[in-house]
């Protein structure tokens, strides 16, 4: 998988799944553009970054993105789980902002320049909740719900400039946004049993799954939904 001298967009970078793709990609000498709220801790060195809120304008990637890229990936999200008599419309609203609308507010920025490139890929981040129904994610799968499906009539309507747009849905991965869920011994215990592989997902279980979507080993992949998830959303081992 060759990324040299390639230009990748990375919106939520300093995400656990961010900053892993972020630095394997940059480890194969790509040009990383970098969107989050905060830079990452522990970004290699080159990276070129600009603070923004996802959630609002954001104008002021024109001056900061090059003149093509080859790359798009959204890893910015949001885990709200609550009962859905206790969701507030501001719940719903929120959600959506972070993981439906920063997403297609980013996507109508970097079209023309994924256009430019001649040969480019998008990758979106869902969830196995988008699919499979899990109690106190309504919200959650509501927006991930949504991204899916902006992304496969994306990956439609891109197809002949030569676009492909694809959706990596993982089940629950070891990330600060997850601390809650995995913050004893016995969280992590339970949740690692839920899944039929026997454990939670790691960010570069994710990550590379990304890598490869990202890559022209995928060349003739566009509008799927892959999920990562352990075997969480398809299969049952008892």
């Amino acid at each position: 998988m060759s990324f040299e001298n390639k230009n990748y967009l990375i919106a939520g970078a300093a995400s656990a799944i961010g900053t892993h793709l972020l630095t394997s990609l940059a480890a194969e000498r790509a040009n990383i553009y970098a969107i989050s709220r905060k830079a990452g801790d522990n970004w290699p060195s080159g990276v070129k970054y600009i603070e923004a809120d996802l959630t609002k304008n954001i104008d002021e990637l024109a001056s900061f993105l090059p003149q093509q890229l080859h790359g798009l990936i959204y890893c910015a999200g949001s885990i709200n789980l609550k009962p859905f008599s206790r969701l507030s419309d501001d719940d719903f609203i929120n959600d959506y902002q972070i993981n439906t609308l920063g997403a297609i507010r980013i996507t109508r920025q970097a079209l023309p320049l994924l256009k430019a490139s001649g040969n480019a890929s998008v990758v979106y981040i869902s969830s196995v909740a988008a699919k499979t129904g899990m109690p106190y994610h309504t919200s959650v799968s509501a927006a991930k719900g949504a991204l899916e499906g902006f992304a496969l009539a994306l990956a439609a309507e891109t197809a002949g400039q030569h676009i492909r747009v694809n959706v990596v849905a993982p089940s629950l991965t070891n990330t600060p946004l997850a601390a809650n869920l995995l913050s004893t011994d016995e969280k992590k215990e339970a949740s690692a049993k839920r899944h039929p592989l026997g454990r939670y997902g790691q960010p570069q279980d994710i990550s590379s799954a990304i890598e490869f979507l990202l890559s022209d080993n995928a060349g003739w992949i566009t509008g799927q939904v892959i999920a990562v998830d352990g075997g969480m959303g398809n299969i049952k081992t008892f």
